[in-house]
């Protein structure tokens, strides 16, 4: 992934990549991203054993989902926009396991 992600896509096809798994330890856990608006779209991150697989569409039962606008969520992963206060400001919405949302920027090398 270039300096600075200009697609959702592009996000999604690098993070196998740039995850740490010493920072996911025994984590076993689905995330699923709910992106809405222009160049959105449904993906998860399915973590296990310290692996991770990303697929596009939509996970059977996540343990955390999160909602955002994609422009919001190329912002984030950017480094533009603060996760926590796009959080304040309802423009990410987290469903499960909201201690899952803390730890995900940990566990990618951005």
């Amino acid at each position: 992934m270039p300096q600075r992600a200009t697609t959702v896509r592009e996000i999604f096809e690098a993070m196998p990549g740039r995850f740490l798994p010493e920072q996911a330890g025994g984590l076993n856990a689905t995330i699923q991203f709910d992106l809405s608006g222009e160049g959105g779209g449904q993906w998860y991150l399915a973590i296990a054993d310290r692996k991770i697989a990303v697929t596009e569409g939509a996970a059977a039962n996540p343990t955390m989902t999160f909602g955002a606008a994609a422009s919001d969520y190329l912002a984030i992963v950017n480094g533009d926009l603060n996760p926590i206060n796009a959080f304040m400001q309802g423009k990410v919405k987290v469903q499960g396991d909201m201690s899952l949302a803390l730890n995900m920027q940990k566990m990618f090398a951005l």
